[in-house]
């Protein structure tokens, strides 16, 4: 119960800075938002760590892994989020739902039950009604895309590492710093502008890299010690539901019947995962 308190938490807090992010991308550059958010993440963690003890290069190897991985997710996702529309943006990213079991299995060889891969699919109908599916495709949708896949992977191969009994606190030290040090080198390289132009722009910096960054990825790392990788991707498709709310109370939005339906097909696939698969259906998924 716990566990599922802390992913709700997780796609709650990331489901709230979709506004923030996107208001942002008019004042600092994508990839520059990117690094400034995980350094200070990474170095926030970074002190935590050393105080309380550990050893900040541990398993560094896997941390660095996860760490490009995750820089494939950040990066594409909020370049593509300056291009392509936010219902674009919110079903394809939201397509890792997708990805997870394929990658379970051909990556991980794993075999999602009937039941799980029920849920998925009733996950990707909701995702299609909440954000509208696609309206038209262009470059942003396809970065997404590969953020998208990413996604994917960074859930699976951290459920592989956590179960392995690796240290949460220092891999996410780890992998925050990989993202931010490779986002300010691309920067560079690409001559692109470093300034950050409003204080509203660096509050959400700041913001972005305490809640969503840090007390999000750990408190994921933490739950997947004990949850399965298919659970952990259906409560995270909750994440534009969460937007959708944050939009309505906090946004000013006006309220969508069919948005909310979206959302309670997510809930029901959520809850459809926990269910045992039926005795007929195991036999024929075993053969």
């Amino acid at each position: 119960m716990l566990t599922d308190l802390g992913l709700l938490y997780a796609a709650a807090i990331w489901g709230s800075t979709f506004f923030l992010v996107k208001g942002a991308l008019a004042d600092v550059d994508p990839v520059v938002l990117v690094g400034y958010r995980f350094c200070l993440a990474g170095l926030l963690l970074g002190v935590y760590a050393v105080i309380s003890g550990r050893d900040l290069g541990a398993h560094l190897g896997r941390g660095i892994y996860l760490g490009v991985i995750l820089w494939l997710l950040y990066v594409p996702q909020t370049i593509g989020l300056g291009i392509t529309t936010a219902s674009n943006s919110g079903f394809i990213t939201g397509l890792f739902v997708v990805f997870v079991p394929l990658f379970l299995r051909l990556i991980f060889k794993g075999r999602p039950t009937v039941m799980e891969l029920a849920a998925s699919g009733v996950a990707l109908v909701g995702l299609w009604v909440l954000t509208g599916g696609l309206v038209e495709m262009n470059a942003g949708d396809l970065l997404t895309l590969v953020a998208a896949m990413t996604y994917a992977l960074h859930l699976l191969y951290s459920d592989r590492f956590m179960k392995r009994g690796l240290d949460p606190y220092v891999i996410c030290c780890q992998q925050f710093l990989v993202v931010g040090v490779l986002s300010v080198l691309a920067a560079s390289v690409l001559n692109l502008p470093f300034a950050v132009r409003t204080n509203a722009a660096l509050a959400t910096i700041v913001f972005l890299a305490l809640f969503p960054s840090l007390s999000a990825f750990v408190v994921q790392m933490l739950a997947q010690r004990i949850a399965p990788p298919l659970r952990v991707s259906l409560i995270f498709s909750l994440e534009p539901v969460f937007a959708a709310a944050f939009a309505w109370t906090l946004g000013g939005e006006a309220f969508v019947p069919r948005r909310a339906a979206g959302g309670l097909l997510i809930a029901c696939a959520l809850m459809l995962s926990g269910l045992p698969t039926p005795r007929f259906l195991r036999r024929k998924h075993d053969r």
